[in-house]
């Protein structure tokens, strides 16, 4: 499955090692993703996201059936 969060749309981008003697090799920045289930009141079942911990912040402000509405608004299967 891929690495990207469902509700914010980060994935992984690329940047360099920086060793001592300032050789640069590439690596990958991977976002900070977490498998969460929710409980989605208005529809009295449980639902579950891979959300970056910067999503849950997102949730928590504007609550998850606002989210979800429009997640479902932009065609993503919830």
């Amino acid at each position: 499955m891929a690495r990207v969060c469902q509700v914010t749309g980060k994935k992984p981008i690329t940047g360099h090692h920086v060793s001592f003697s300032n050789i640069k090799t590439k690596r990958r920045f991977l976002p900070n993703l977490q498998k969460k289930r929710f409980f989605l009141a208005e529809e009295d079942r449980w639902i579950t996201m891979k959300v970056s911990a910067d999503a849950l912040r997102t949730i928590n402000k504007r609550g998850l059936y606002v989210v979800v509405k429009e997640l479902r608004a932009a065609g993503q299967q919830i």
